[in-house]
């Protein structure tokens, strides 16, 4: 199948900005907002982040009341 001119020109384009980046280090390359500052981004979102915050943190919350409040003195035991 024959590259259409449109096709051609992007291709053009796209080697044109590759070769630009040959011999660069990756610091370099990488995404930046204004100011040189570069973007890091999370491993997981913040969403995530909380969840597991409240899984683990409740957990202990919940154990420390159980121990705070007497556990094994419930309705169960003599």
């Amino acid at each position: 199948m024959a590259q259409t001119p449109q096709q051609r020109r992007a291709n053009a384009a796209f080697a044109k900005s590759e070769e630009a980046k040959r011999g660069k280090p990756i610091s370099a390359l990488s995404n930046k907002k204004k100011g040189g500052e570069k973007l890091d981004k999370a491993p997981i979102s913040k969403g995530w982040m909380y969840l597991l915050i409240f899984v683990v943190c409740g957990g202990v919350v919940f154990e420390l009341v159980r121990i705070v409040f007497g556990a094994g003195q419930g309705y169960f035991s003599g």
